[in-house]
């Protein structure tokens, strides 16, 4: 079998997926506790930074497969910015001002915009009824959430807020379709190089707008630093590169589903968070939308 072609999923990949849906779930509280004492640009550059330092040790004991081409460097630049310091910056920033139960029902979204991508960018991988069905009921749910004076008042943090986490969905789902071509250097030492290159861009950035007073970031926000870095950054990102590798983009995208339940969830309960009638129903669109694209069209008579 070639080392490109996707297999059905097993029940070993299946756990995975919910490992990955509740660890990046936790990842918006986690966001939640630190963001406000560090700022966006370095809690991105130290989660990044935590993360490179775990996975760096294996890769070097694997032996670090570099790209040999200069196409190949400027690939990995395009897929280290869309994959992690981009969202990382843009969900950072808009958790400052919005709950982290509504961060992670608009992430929610990715697998409906890798539908709509898949359908632009393929020609086997087309929008369907189901899919249709499923990419209606998705955005109006995040119709709900937005408001209908979205347009009105983009001059609101909020409404800025939400489409910056939509602008970080979209950047995965971009991100998800570019990691499978990538098929010369293993997951976990493409994971290493990604989360490096990212590392250099996040602490560049971070340090022109100024040095934080480390001192002054309480052991709560510390541990939530160590624990962005450690899981939701380090092991989700060599599992997520894994399993797309193996299962498939489409297949991964749709995997991701409990994410938005989880994380509302988890907000409402580890962070007292007040969740409005029109985010539960904005929920459930957004996850019936995500099942009722995976529903398979009925064949022809």
């Amino acid at each position: 079998m070639p080392p490109n072609t996707i297999r059905k999923p097993t029940p070993l990949d299946l756990s995975g997926l919910l490992f990955l849906t509740i660890v990046w779930a936790s990842a918006f509280i986690a966001i939640k506790v630190a963001v406000p004492q560090t700022g966006p640009f370095w809690l991105a550059a130290i989660r990044v930074c935590i993360g490179f330092a775990v996975l760096l040790p294996w890769a070097l004991y694997r032996g670090l497969m570099l790209p040999k081409s200069l196409k190949s460097w400027s690939f990995l630049l395009v897929v280290s910015l869309l994959n992690v310091a981009v969202p990382f910056l843009l969900i950072s920033w808009a958790e400052l001002t919005i709950s982290a139960g509504v961060t992670s029902l608009l992430l929610g979204t990715g697998p409906l915009l890798a539908l709509i991508l898949s359908h632009l960018t393929t020609h086997d991988d087309k929008i369907n009824l189901p899919k249709l069905i499923g990419i209606s009921f998705g955005f109006t749910g995040i119709a709900l959430v937005v408001g209908r004076g979205a347009l009105a008042d983009l001059g609101n943090g909020h409404i800025l807020a939400q489409i910056a986490v939509l602008g970080a969905s979209l950047c995965y789902a971009l991100s998800g379709a570019m990691i499978r071509k990538i098929t010369d250097i293993p997951p976990t030492r493409l994971a290493t190089i990604i989360l490096g290159m990212a590392s250099v861009e996040l602490v560049l950035l971070a340090s022109i707008q100024g040095m934080p007073d480390f001192a002054a970031i309480d052991g709560t926000s510390w541990l939530s630093l160590i624990y962005l870095g450690l899981l939701p950054t380090g092991v989700a990102t060599i599992m997520r590169y894994r399993l797309i590798g193996t299962i498939g983009a489409s297949f991964f995208a749709l995997g991701m589903n409990l994410i938005p339940i989880f994380g509302v969830l988890m907000g409402a309960v580890l962070l007292s968070e007040e969740v409005a009638l029109t985010t539960w129903a904005a929920l459930a669109l957004i996850v019936l939308g995500l099942f009722a694209a995976k529903t398979p069209p009925k064949k022809p008579n």
